[in-house]
């Protein structure tokens, strides 16, 4: 079955502030897998059973989050059902609305957030990450709140890991056209291979 990489629009906030990730995470696995993957990826609302279509959905934004009854009920559904939710603070700041109410959000509807071990087997999908996730330019740079977050978080449902929380800024991070790579001496977006292949073979 084709992968294809789905970007959730929710109601609140702005769900499409990160618009070239998508094309450089699809291109990312194209480049270094063997997945099947479309070349497009789709716009999916948070509160519609077309969401149960895709085993991987990213969500980012840098405003305050607040779901729908709607969204929560299909939010549990589509992690219940197999789902891997990849939630993603484009502010990368602890002490932002964007992660405040996100993770508020979050937290009412599936359970807490608790880091992810460096160890977990998300950091081995495909790329070899020994430190856990990797550092993003956004954080060594001091913007946002000025910390490098040396973890994920997560939440587990059914003892399988549902969602991967990060304040990490990959949607700033991720958001340049592919055609860019070739001016990098590693590809940033590798950590988003791992991700798909996770949430494709777990």
């Amino acid at each position: 079955m084709r992968f294809t990489f789905a970007t959730v629009q929710y109601e609140s906030g702005d769900w499409d502030s990160a618009p070239l990730l998508a094309a450089n995470v699809i291109d990312a696995v194209a480049r270094y897998t063997s997945v099947d993957v479309a070349p497009s990826g789709a716009i999916v609302p948070l509160s519609s059973e077309a969401l149960l279509r895709y085993p991987f959905a990213f969500l980012t934004g840098h405003l305050p989050v607040r779901f729908t009854s709607a969204e929560r009920a299909m939010l549990r559904k589509y992690c219940d059902r197999g789902g891997l939710l990849f939630v993603d603070d484009h502010n990368h700041d602890v002490d932002g609305v964007f992660h405040k109410t996100c993770t508020e959000e979050l937290t009412e509807t599936l359970g807490a957030l608790k880091p992810i071990p460096n160890t977990h087997p998300l950091y081995r999908a495909f790329f070899t990450f020994r430190d856990g996730p990797p550092t993003t330019t956004h954080e060594l740079n001091g913007w946002g709140d000025n910390l490098v977050h040396d973890h994920l978080q997560g939440i587990e449902r059914n003892g399988r890991l549902a969602v991967v929380y990060s304040s990490k800024d990959y949607s700033s991070e991720w958001s340049f056209h592919p055609e860019n790579k070739k001016f990098l001496s590693v590809d940033n977006t590798r950590f988003g291979v791992n991700l798909v292949v996770y949430a494709l073979t777990r």
